[in-house]
């Protein structure tokens, strides 16, 4: 949000435009840092000096913190109260007046992801479709809500055991089943407020009336449940005011359309196209690099960022030998520009995916050097490598009780809480291990339990001998392939790339310890990482260093920026490759990492690195290649 010393600076002439038109389509292509917070917020105090009711604007955004900082910015310039609000925010103030025209109370409940999922549970119980599938099923049902889309005319994942008959009976069920508990799940307060207006025209005119101006911000985020909802609203007057940067749209995994933006101008026939280029964040060198980069992208409309700041200092590409010594690096950086009165709260090291943040977060454990994972969780308390070194420790030492009851039902075996009080028990009276008082021919239990507690005996045993005779990272590999934890994985399909990769880096993890290790034994690499993670849980106090993924990074900024692993296959991603249009988007992540430096900059990469559990020759990103050398230190 701006501050009040940015309040106070003159508008330029591009904002002031932006901010002097009242009545009629206007398109706003906000560069990084140039300012759009304080246009749109200006423009809305514009309107109310204009005559125009306050009740009468509407402002859209897409956190509740930028819409509450916006109306306590309009408040103090204008003490006028105005609705500025999140799109679910508004479905539901919209929803909780008319939802009685589609047969809800409207004093329906909204359901969390939690409660969806129990609902979701039950009715996959009714008709007797595997559970496993939940998540799944859960997200395919997300998106057609927000796809607007007919779930009959789906296109289906090939997938065994589950077919789209069967999904479209756990759709029905799963809507009949909230719309009997009088409730919603959040995509409901989009997709019925869509359906309200479509169904119901004059409910929807009565809300045109009501909103005669409309504000969006980012509006290059919208998904298609979005962009009709808006449009639905301004049909009537076409006073719609959005804001976006396209050159900024990095969400198309969450259903955000960059065609929304680019059409702006189809959509509303005669629109104002305004553009905001000077940015007030940056230096020169750094918005040329950007701009140079995002010009390889054909879908975009064409500005050219620029900066009064001044040239500043060119942008450092280090090429390292691999990924310990790319984190040296940025260790020894991060040091410098700390000693010479650079607060860590202003530096950030950016990468393209999770799992990376493992080398930097055992270079700066080491050093002592506090950080943050911004938007996420330390590489070592995810629960993909907690519950893979619990399988580990079960086979380590069999006695490890906590070890066991996290791992038994990794993958699912019916082995419930009783049955697991009760084996403890029986384990703590009788003086032996857990695993050894499984093996007990006497224990009381049900066949099917037996032959399950049986499988996992196997597992961990094949894991036991493996650790006598083979190197850590082929046990570690092991535990994750040979335990089938990756069907666990792939219970929540969004997440799996994700953590399967940070599964991998556990394999490269132990590939490289057990090159300098003294004792490359399975006992010193678990007490080595057990020292690793609880010194994470006693860090992060007071000015610490972030550490967080690209697409975590938009709308912050930072004095010092260190854009890390600038690989082919890595960044631009490997998934990307045959895609022209992911690799724009993929162009559009790197370029909001590089605007989001205010004055230093890096570039890293290097010539192999441990993936998918392998030492890989890497190549140097195509991003690197494209930008000018004349700005390169």
């Amino acid at each position: 949000m701006m501050s009040s010393k940015e309040e106070q600076l003159p508008l330029n002439e591009s904002q002031h435009i932006a901010v002097e038109h009242v009545d009629g389509p206007l398109l706003v292509i906000a560069g990084a840092g140039s300012g759009k917070t304080r246009v749109v917020t200006f423009r809305i105090v514009n309107l109310i000096r204009n005559g125009i009711h306050p009740s009468q604007i509407l402002g859209l955004t897409f956190t509740n913190k930028a819409a509450e900082e916006m109306k306590e910015r309009v408040r103090k310039l204008t003490h006028a109260n105005v609705l500025v609000c999140t799109f679910h925010s508004l479905g539901a103030r919209i929803l909780r007046e008319s939802i009685g025209a589609l047969g809800y109370p409207r004093d329906f409940t909204i359901y969390d992801e939690e409660d969806s999922l129990k609902v979701l549970k039950e009715c996959l119980d009714s008709i007797s479709l595997k559970k496993g599938e939940i998540k799944m099923i859960r997200s395919l049902i997300s998106k057609t809500k927000n796809d607007l889309a007919d779930p009959t005319q789906l296109e289906f994942p090939d997938l065994a055991d589950f077919t789209k008959s069967q999904f479209l009976n756990a759709y029905a069920l799963y809507q009949q089943r909230l719309k009997e508990s009088g409730a919603l799940d959040f995509d409901d307060l989009l997709y019925l407020t869509v359906k309200l207006f479509r169904e119901h025209p004059h409910i929807l005119e009565m809300y045109q009336e009501r909103w005669t101006h409309l504000l969006i911000d980012e509006y290059q985020d919208t998904n298609h449940t979005q962009y009709q909802f808006v449009q639905m609203l301004a049909k009537k007057r076409q006073n719609i005011f959005v804001v976006g940067d396209p050159d900024q749209s990095i969400y198309s995994w969450r259903g955000a359309s960059i065609e929304n933006i680019l059409n702006f101008e189809k959509d509303y026939p005669g629109a104002l196209v305004i553009r905001l280029e000077q940015n007030y964040r940056s230096t020169s060198t750094i918005l040329e690099a950007a701009n140079a980069l995002i010009q390889k992208n054909e879908g975009r409309y064409e500005k050219h960022l620029w900066s009064s700041l001044g040239e500043g200092k060119k942008i450092r590409i280090f090429q390292a030998v691999d990924e310990r010594e790319e984190a040296q690096y940025v260790l020894n950086q991060v040091r410098s520009w700390h000693r010479k009165g650079t607060p860590l709260h202003e530096m950030v090291v950016f990468y393209r995916t999770n799992f990376q943040s493992r080398a930097f977060e055992d270079a700066f454990l080491f050093d002592g050097i506090p950080y943050t994972i911004v938007g996420g969780i330390s590489y070592y308390q995810r629960k993909e490598i907690k519950d893979i070194l619990a399988l580990l420790r079960i086979a380590q030492q069999g006695a490890d009780h906590v070890a066991f009851t996290r791992t038994i039902n990794l993958p699912k075996r019916g082995i419930g809480e009783a049955t697991l009080d009760k084996l403890r028990e029986g384990s703590i009276q009788s003086g032996v291990s857990i695993l050894e008082y499984c093996r007990n021919p006497d224990v009381k239990l049900t066949p099917k339990q037996k032959k399950a507690i049986q499988e996992y005996l196997t597992v961990i045993d094949q894991l036991k001998s493996l650790s006598l005779q083979k190197p850590v990272d082929e046990v570690v590999k092991a535990a994750i392939y040979e335990s089938g934890y990756l069907s666990v994985l792939k219970e929540d399909p969004e997440t799996f790339e994700d953590r399967f990769d940070n599964l991998n880096e556990l394999i490269s993890k132990a590939a490289e310890w057990k090159e300098s290790a003294e004792e490359p034994t399975l006992s010193f690499f678990l007490s080595e990482l057990a020292l690793k993670t609880n010194l994470d849980e006693a860090g992060n106090r007071g000015d610490t260093l972030q550490l967080m993924t690209l697409h975590n990074g938009k709308g912050l900024e930072f004095t010092v920026a260190f854009l890390v692993g600038m690989e082919e296959d890595l960044f631009p991603h490997i998934n990307t490759k045959d895609d022209p249009k992911a690799i724009e988007e993929e162009r559009r992540l790197c370029y909001v990492g590089i605007t989001r430096a205010k004055q230093v900059l890096y570039l890293t990469y290097t010539n192999r690195r441990y993936m998918w559990g392998m030492l890989r020759p890497m190549r140097q990103s195509r991003f690197l290649q494209e930008i000018p050398r004349k700005y390169i230190e």
